[in-house]
This record gives structure tokens, C-alpha cells and sequence, in this order.
């Protein structure tokens, strides 16, 4: 049996019969209407987030699977603040978020971090935070991974 496969970036519960998914979905015979109900129902949870998603169409039968990657972890981080970017300027701080919301991102993106635990995984997040000019509780994510790993904070 013939799979094709078919990638595209899309915002969380927004895709349509249009690019990427429509033009590629169309040639092979299924039901886009289906697979996009589908794709909008599995990645609802993330709008205004642009979402990696993968379908998979085996040619003969029609059938379909389709696959939600992980957004981003500054995604997630900017949608958890409500800002639109990070700061660029090393002295301009774009934003606080709290340990506790850094332990939900690091949750939800558990299955795509290399940490073992949960702590390792906080301190990747905080990594990012670091990047993007944001501050954790008040202080630089530097910190807050210095106060993790001396037990000060426990995660």
C-alpha cells in the first residue's frame, strides 16, 4: 500500500480546506473536510499556537491518520505570559513568568525535552526563558536554575 505523508505548520484549531493540507489532500481522493475537522478538533487546546501536524493518507483504502507534533517552548512560554515576543535587548525584560507556570510548560512538553525529571526539563524551560529575556519569580532564569540546583527551590 502507497502512504503519503503530508506536513504542514498550522495555528491551533484554524486549519482549512486551503494551503497547506488542501492542495496536497485533494489529488489523493479523501474527505479534507474529515481530515481538517480532525486536525481543528486535536489541536484546539493550542490556539493561537502554530502547531506542527503531520497526515498520513495510504492511497488505496482512503484511510487517514493524523498526527499533532509539540509547538515550540517559547510558544508556549509567550502564550502562558500573553505576549507577542521576547526582548531582544540584553537589559530589556520582556516578561515574568512564576516557577509555577514553567513546571506546566515543562509538563506539557514532557514527551519532547531531554530530561529525565521533572527538574531537568524545568531547567531547559528556564533555559529558554533566559533567551528570551524573561524573568522567573522576580529574578534571571540564571538564578533560578542556580536556587534549583541548590535545593532552594524544589521542582
Amino acid at each position: 500500500m502507497t502512504e503519503v505523508v503530508v506536513n504542514g505548520l498550522i495555528e491551533g484549531g484554524k486549519a482549512t480546506s486551503g494551503p497547506p493540507f488542501g492542495p496536497a489532500l485533494g489529488p489523493l481522493g479523501v474527505n479534507t473536510a474529515n481530515i481538517v475537522a480532525e486536525i481543528n478538533e486535536k489541536t484546539k487546546a493550542f490556539s493561537g499556537i502554530k502547531i506542527p501536524v503531520k497526515v498520513t493518507v495510504i492511497k488505496e483504502t482512503k484511510e487517514f491518520k493524523v498526527e499533532v507534533g509539540s509547538p515550540t517552548t517559547s510558544a508556549l512560554i509567550l502564550k502562558e505570559l500573553g505576549l507577542e515576543k521576547g526582548g531582544k535587548i540584553k537589559d530589556e525584560i520582556a516578561g515574568n513568568i512564576t516557577i509555577d507556570q514553567v513546571k506546566k510548560i515543562a509538563e506539557a512538553k514532557k514527551a519532547s525535552l531531554y530530561g529525565n525529571s521533572l527538574a531537568s526539563r524545568v531547567k531547559q524551560v528556564l533555559g529558554t526563558c533566559k533567551s528570551m529575556n524573561i524573568t522567573c519569580d522576580g529574578v534571571s532564569a540564571r538564578e533560578t536554575i542556580a536556587k534549583i540546583n541548590s535545593g532552594e527551590i524544589k521542582v
